[in-house]
This record gives C-alpha cells, sequence and structure tokens, in this order.
C-alpha cells in the first residue's frame, strides 16, 4: 500500500477548494491526474477515495484552519 500516496490526496482535498470542487465533481478524472503528477496509489486506494462521503469531506476541510487552506485566485471582475 502507499499509505503516504492516500495522505497527500486527503491533504489536498482538505486544504485545496479547487481540487476539491473539482473532485466532487469527478473523483476519478482528480485522482488520475494526481496519480500523473507522481502520486502512488493503489487500485484499492483509488476506489476508496472515491467513495469517500462528499458532506463529511466539506464538513472536514471547513474544520481546517484558515490558515492551512491554499489560497485560490478567482478569475473574473
Amino acid at each position: 500500500m502507499s499509505q503516504r500516496g492516500v495522505e497527500i490526496v486527503l491533504g489536498r482535498l482538505a486544504t485545496d477548494g479547487a481540487v476539491r470542487e473539482r473532485f466532487m465533481d469527478s473523483p476519478g478524472r482528480v485522482l488520475q491526474e494526481l496519480i500523473a503528477e507522481g502520486i502512488e496509489l493503489t487500485r484499492i486506494e483509488i476506489t476508496a477515495l472515491q467513495a469517500l462521503d462528499k458532506s463529511a469531506l466539506r464538513r472536514f476541510a471547513a474544520a481546517v484552519d484558515a490558515r492551512l487552506q491554499r489560497a485560490t485566485l478567482l478569475k473574473g471582475d
């Protein structure tokens, strides 16, 4: 198992709102992008991550101190 990869993915989902929102829409695609970046995940880990409770993930991310959140620049205005 690649526990480190799971930890990295969970950390990104908890602290990077842009990644988290893309994951909510298409978990498989986001996981494949992260794998392409070099994060190692087994098939079992991918399946388990895709099955994460999305509302629980949002609640956890909201509980993470804002100083640990990745800043997101918005397009527009």
